[in-house]
């Protein structure tokens, strides 16, 4: 909505002003007797949430963004909370977009709450970032000590198939995780300045234009370090993973965004068992 604010008497007009996005969604799942069902259901403004009818298998929240995109001052905050020994998925219904800015930084809190001996998957399409953008977005997880995560985050530097590249942008990407009340990662990605020309670094992207980060927690997974490293040995990507805290963490780096997709489709069906949520085909 465009508000168009009349000048006053003796004054040159006053700039427009456009109205901002803001979201708030929460939804949450329980446990019935060993089916996993939902429990709470909230949404507000452009962020909604949609569950779609499933046949034997754990319940998917398709998290939506009605305003299409993300800029400076949109705000957006989404919880999924996972009660006791339930397993479900929450996902996006396609990938964000963040778009050009005038001013300000668009932000994003997601906050995850995974209860005993529950599973949780963290599936997120990608976001697409544009030239001149700015997000300031946080993954905050609170794990009990035998729950279960999978959880991935990818970053794409522009439409590159569009001949489109991110010279500038003011980027700000936190995960926080906790298990039992204690922190066990954190770790911070930041850009504020010349995006192109760091990722074209040898030491930090070396031409990169897509990253993505995975990580494994809990029993669901045993120790998952070598069969990860076996599915990222071939994925066409720069590729690495680590394991500390009960964590297994990879990381990729791609120079072409839809082969950095590929192969992480690819390991997360491999270690899900099954494929990705329907959304990531549509």
């Amino acid at each position: 909505m465009l508000h168009v604010l009349p000048p006053e008497s003796g004054s040159p007009p006053k700039a427009a002003t456009i109205q901002r996005a803001i979201g708030i969604a929460d939804v949450g799942f329980r446990d019935d007797a060993g089916v996993t069902r939902l429990q709470r259901l909230y949404q507000e403004g452009q962020a909604k949430v949609r569950l779609p009818k499933l046949h034997g298998e754990p319940p998917v929240a398709v998290l939506l963004n009605t305003a299409g995109g993300i800029t400076g001052g949109d705000r957006f905050s989404y919880t999924v909370s996972w009660g006791a020994a339930t397993w479900a998925t929450a996902t996006t219904q396609a990938a964000e977009r963040v778009y050009r800015r005038s001013h300000g930084v668009g932000t994003v809190v997601n906050r995850l709450v995974v209860e005993a001996g529950a599973r949780a998957e963290w599936l997120p399409q990608e976001t697409i970032l544009f030239d001149a953008c700015g997000l300031d977005r946080s993954l905050e997880i609170e794990l009990a000590e035998d729950a279960s995560l999978i959880a991935v985050e990818s970053l794409v530097f522009g439409r590159t198939a569009s001949g489109e590249r991110v010279e500038q942008a003011t980027i700000t990407d936190r995960w926080r995780i906790r298990r039992g009340g204690r922190l066990i990662l954190a770790d911070t990605l930041r850009f504020d300045g010349p995006v192109a020309r760091v990722l074209d670094g040898k030491a930090t992207g070396d031409g990169a234009v897509a990253t993505a980060t995975l990580v494994l927690a809990g029993p669901a997974w045993g120790e998952p370090i070598e069969r990860v490293r076996e599915l990222i040995a071939d994925c066409g990507c720069e590729a690495g993973v680590s394991a500390w805290n009960g964590l297994t963490v990879a990381r990729l780096l791609g120079r072409d965004a839809a082969m950095l997709r590929a192969a992480l489709v690819r390991v997360v069906e491999a270690l899900r068992g099954r494929a990705m949520p329907r959304v990531w085909s549509c």
